[in-house]
């Protein structure tokens, strides 16, 4: 009995022994908890109380340069008006061979400036008087304003005037039909070493690439009349009407095309190949600005675009 009792007692001891093993060892083996990491407190971003402001619009004065001639004479363009839709006038692109196209822009611009008030609202208008001053000053000795009755009347001092410093026609120097020989009467002239290698045809063409005038009217002489533009396709319907209408208004006789001989590198075909309705306007001889034909064909052409 005795014997029982010690047996018993052995096995309760070495069954609580191995509970106890057990309970530790798994308490020596359990992982410690990953510490947490306090979330940041949140900052804020204070942001100016100020709005962006917006870029100025440069207003346009009245006089801005559009560029240089070859001799280094500023271009001038006169603005008047403030509409959306811009016209150009151009004056002077043969210097001082037909200087009186010239008078008549410098004309122009005083007359706008005493009736800006017939320039409808949805019009601005542009005038440039002499397109090639270099050419003017052989002939007048001025670069701008100028009389006629300073114009040297020896032929070889006017056809010398035709050309710009480089000797270069300008109005065969437009990207339209170019030709490094282009035709004048009966004589070659230079149409510069490539389609606008003349400062002077490179400020129109910037100009009116950024402008994308309704309308352009350039001056020539002489034949007296009105001539639609085209480069090498039919005339635009437009073209045709201004044509007409300026020619009616000022009593010059409108022909749809210049066909006295090959013309290369045109200013005026060159608009039209930019899909600019333009038109040239040949005054009747080299002096007389015909002034008042002339102011009649131009308020016809403001009036058709109010």
């Amino acid at each position: 009995m005795k014997n029982i009792v010690l047996i018993v007692i052995a096995l309760l001891i070495i069954v609580g022994g191995g509970i106890y093993f057990l309970t530790t060892a798994n308490d020596s083996y359990t992982k410690d908890p990953i510490p947490q990491t306090p979330a940041p407190e949140e900052t804020s971003v204070t942001t100016p109380d100020t709005e962006i402001a917006e870029p100025e619009e440069v207003e346009r004065g009245p006089e801005s340069t559009i560029g240089e001639s070859a001799g280094g004479t500023e271009i001038t363009a006169y603005h008047f008006g403030t509409g959306s839709e811009e016209i150009i006038f151009i004056g002077g692109i043969h210097g001082g061979y037909s200087a009186n196209t010239a008078l008549l822009g410098f004309e122009l611009v005083d007359w706008f400036k005493e009736n800006e008030d017939k320039i409808p609202e949805t019009i601005t208008v542009t005038v440039i008087p002499v397109l090639n001053p270099d050419g003017l000053e052989k002939v007048t000795g001025e670069t701008g304003r100028f009389e006629m009755s300073d114009a040297a009347a020896d032929t070889a001092t006017k056809v010398a005037g035709r050309f710009n410093s480089n000797n270069v026609d300008l109005n065969r120097n437009f990207d339209c039909e170019w030709n490094a020989e282009g035709t004048w009467q009966n004589r070659t002239v230079s149409g510069g070493s490539a389609p606008f290698s003349e400062p002077e045809s490179q400020a129109v063409r910037d100009y009116v690439l950024e402008i994308k005038p309704t309308a352009v009217v350039t001056w020539y002489s002489a034949a007296g009349g009105v001539y639609a533009s085209t480069c090498g396709g039919e005339v635009k319907t437009e073209t045709l009407a201004l044509t007409k209408l300026f020619a009616e208004a000022a009593g010059y006789t409108a022909h749809e095309e210049y066909d006295y001989y090959e013309i290369t590198g045109d200013m005026v075909n060159w608009f039209a190949k930019e899909n600019i309705p333009a038109i040239s306007v040949l005054l009747t001889n080299h002096t007389n600005t015909e002034f008042e034909k002339n102011r009649a064909g131009v308020e016809a052409i403001l009036n058709y675009f109010k």
